[in-house]
């Protein structure tokens, strides 16, 4: 498991005009919800999350964007899956105040 100060192992990052996300999505998964956070074999974290969607023509990560924007409340045009598109491992960018995000990203579902 990841030890406090290593932020690099944490599944979100801040940045300057917002925070990213790592994200293992499974599509076609039956109903669309986050699920928990893995730790990955090299020791970096993932959110883990599914969706209904198919993964044909960019629908399952459509519905991930939507997914992350309503869980932390934000708009879905401020959502975007910026890599991973057509892998299991993404990066999902949030714009916005990152300090904002960076609290409604830790309040999410799975650290309750």
């Amino acid at each position: 498991m990841t030890r406090a100060g290593e932020s690099s192992a944490r599944f979100w990052s801040a940045g300057g005009s917002g925070v990213d996300l790592r994200v293992r999505l499974t599509p076609n998964g039956g109903r669309d919800e986050i699920k928990d956070v893995l730790t990955l074999a090299d020791g970096r974290q993932v959110l883990t999350a599914k969706v209904r969607a198919i993964p044909q023509n960019g629908r399952a990560n459509a519905a991930l964007e939507k997914l992350i924007a309503k869980a932390i409340g934000v708009a879905p045009a401020r959502v975007e899956v910026a890599a991973g598109k057509s892998g299991r491992i993404k990066t999902v960018k949030i714009a916005g105040d990152g300090a904002e995000l960076i609290a409604a990203v830790t309040a999410l579902p799975h650290n309750q």
